[in-house]
């Protein structure tokens, strides 16, 4: 359902308004996330409350890699967690070279005004055959009502 509102995303919550930083670099694959409030697509009084994210993944290693699989965690503000896996990201599953990044928007509703996300990326090196996949930490950030003052990336 993420993938659909990529497009309003990028209309309604441009990258330069997005805060809660999340910073994480494994083998060399950097993931920074900031997220944001939706106010517009939430309904407090029915406990819906509707938040946006823009993920940023950087392979600083000389190394191609292919993002195949993705693991959130996502816990409200009453220690509700719900994971979620899934194939790629937004429909794709994105090779990025060494030196180059990906970045893409998704969203995330909750039932409570805050919460947190955290998880990881599974990845392969697609340089030689027969390579393992690892998993790519995503470090944790709030979905928050509030917003943390952060700039952009």
């Amino acid at each position: 359902d993420a993938a659909k509102y990529r497009d309003e995303l990028n209309e309604i919550a441009p990258h330069c308004l997005l805060k809660c930083a999340s910073d994480a670099t494994t083998l060399g694959i950097r993931v920074q996330v900031r997220s944001v409030y939706i106010e517009g697509r939430s309904q407090p009084s029915k406990r819906q409350y509707f938040y946006a994210y823009r993920i940023r993944i950087t392979n600083n290693s000389n190394r191609p890699v292919q993002l195949l699989r993705r693991h959130w965690i996502i816990t409200d503000a009453n220690g509700k967690t719900e994971n979620v896996w899934g194939i790629g990201v937004i429909g794709e599953q994105p090779v990025i070279l060494p030196n180059t990044g990906f970045e893409y928007s998704s969203a995330c509703p909750l039932s409570t005004s805050s919460g947190r996300m955290e998880g990881d990326f599974e990845m392969k090196h697609i340089d030689k055959v027969g390579s393992r996949t690892f998993n790519v930490a995503i470090a944790p950030f709030s979905l928050s009502t509030f917003g943390d003052g952060n700039d952009a990336f």
